[in-house]
């Protein structure tokens, strides 16, 4: 009987937990959008982009879908994973990609259905990556409902390419601009989703497993952390002159919001750091994770809002 107890109480905190996680998780994916590129361009200057608050909630959906499949790809080589979110995320992310390729076909929100011109989709860049990231997440939803769902890297690659070449279009060597970009984003996606998909396993497996599953997710992330870091600066300093860096982290839209981000990456290091420490030292290393992640959501949805952003240099 008091085992019963104190597994229901156990179940019971648990749930709170994932509710107050959650909780949180859409308070930011509101707020975030809504009230970021106010806050972000104030006295700079700089106007924002047209339906930039709209495309700061898509981009930011299409990014969380691609952090949940990205993570269950990579926990498939280890222990059964839970029931998979990964057909479920699939789906938003392929709306998400819809709806930004109708903004990429106008470079705006359509007032109405017959305003809509998919034909201008292949008149345009954007317009054509739009289009395969949609292809993309389409694909990556018939592999996850199929019986091999680690197919499913193979599309989801394509989205993180289609980024990465969205997001340079300069003149001068885009191609390492987007391989810069390539790598982080393929980082980011495996360091955010492989966390989420551990805790979502660890409750369910017998604890020396969980411990280990824990610390092969530890490994993994302290090489994806150094990648991240590594590509961030190096890309930073492509957007910003090393002589400008400190003004525009100030003084324009984008470097305010790369701030915060910078700030939020530094607060899940240390988060990381702490949870290896209770891991080495045989204690619950979950907390610290749990907060971990939710750290690791608002990356992806400051992420977001900064790819909806003015840049600070004009190329």
């Amino acid at each position: 009987m008091g085992s019963g107890a104190a597994y229901g109480g156990a179940r019971v905190r648990e749930v709170r937990r994932a509710g107050v996680f959650l909780g949180l998780l859409v308070v930011g994916a509101f707020l975030v959008p809504l009230l970021g590129p106010d806050l972000a361009l104030r006295g700079t200057g700089e106007a924002a982009a047209p339906a930039v608050r709209e495309v700061g909630w898509l981009r930011g959906v299409m990014l969380a879908a691609l952090c949940v499949q990205a993570g269950e790809v990579w926990l498939r080589r280890g222990p059964t994973p839970p029931r998979s979110l990964a057909p479920a995320a699939a789906l938003c992310g392929t709306l998400a990609a819809a709806g930004l390729a109708v903004v990429a076909a106008g470079n705006l929100l359509p007032h109405s259905p017959g305003a809509v011109d998919p034909g201008a989709l292949a008149q345009s860049g954007d317009g054509r990556l739009a289009l395969l990231e949609v292809n993309a997440f389409g694909a990556a939803w018939l592999c996850a409902l199929g019986r091999r769902p680690r197919l499913a890297a193979v599309p989801l690659a394509l989205v993180v390419l289609a980024e990465a070449l969205r997001a340079h279009p300069e003149p001068s060597t885009p191609w390492l601009g987007s391989l810069l970009t390539f790598v982080h984003l393929s980082c980011a996606a495996l360091w955010a989703g492989g966390l989420l998909a551990v805790l979502r396993t660890v409750p369910r497996l017998p604890a020396p497993e969980g411990a280990r599953l824990l610390g092969r997710y530890a490994r993994t992330a302290a090489y994806l952390l150094a990648a991240l870091t590594a590509t961030g600066v190096a890309s930073t300093l492509r957007r910003m002159p090393p002589g400008t860096v400190a003004d525009q982290l100030t003084g324009t839209g984008y470097g305010r919001v790369l701030l915060a981000k910078t700030v939020l990456v530094a607060g899940i290091a240390a988060l990381a750091w702490r949870a290896r420490r209770h891991l080495r030292a045989g204690r619950d290393a979950a907390t610290p994770a749990r907060a971990e992640l939710l750290f690791l959501a608002l990356v992806v949805l400051v992420s977001a809002l900064l790819t909806a952003l003015p840049l600070p240099i004009r190329w």
